[in-house]
């Protein structure tokens, strides 16, 4: 199946200039989300993964039936103030500023085998602090798996060393 078929292109969005690529369309369609999940199963499935980590929003909704089909726990990473208990967070830059992602502080453990899915891989900044805070507690980052990478944008080269895998590419 090709993916980029579900996957609807939407120009100008959010702003001009900008080739938004909306997933909406890929999982709202029963065939493509379930192609998406298998598909990224299928590449961790030999990696002994003891938890999938995503961040929010989208990457829970393709980390969660990651997890669930691969038998092992979700770690959601959330915006500060989100969780309820005590947390670790990393800060990181954006183009403009800074911002911060959190972790429960005991929801992954020292040791534990941990793939990042998350729904697009851009310029690589959020994925790196949040491959940062999973090292931050001892884990390692066996895998970090996408839906879509924008190619143009180099996200990859931040992060190198790790095994990057995406399901769709599109220069921008």
């Amino acid at each position: 199946m090709n993916l980029k078929d579900s996957i609807r292109v939407v120009e100008g969005f959010p702003k001009e200039g900008i080739s938004f690529k909306d997933i909406t369309t890929l999982i709202g369609d029963g065939e493509a989300l379930k192609c998406s999940i298998d598909k990224i199963v299928e590449h961790l499935k030999d990696k002994n993964v003891d938890l999938i980590v995503g961040p929010e929003a989208r990457g829970f909704i393709f980390g969660v039936p990651v997890a669930y089909a691969l038998g092992v726990g979700f770690v959601p990473v959330r915006k500060p103030g989100k969780l309820p208990c005590e947390t670790v967070s990393v800060d990181y830059g954006l183009e403009y500023g800074n911002d911060t992602l959190e972790i429960h502080k005991d929801a992954i453990k020292k040791g534990q085998r941990v793939a990042i899915v998350d729904d697009l891989l851009a310029t690589g900044g959020t994925i790196e602090a949040v491959a940062k805070l999973v090292e931050t507690v001892g884990a390692e980052v066996v895998a970090l798996d996408f839906a879509i990478e924008l190619t143009g944008l180099n996200g990859r080269e931040k992060l190198q060393g790790y095994d990057v895998m995406s399901l769709v590419d599109y220069e921008f």
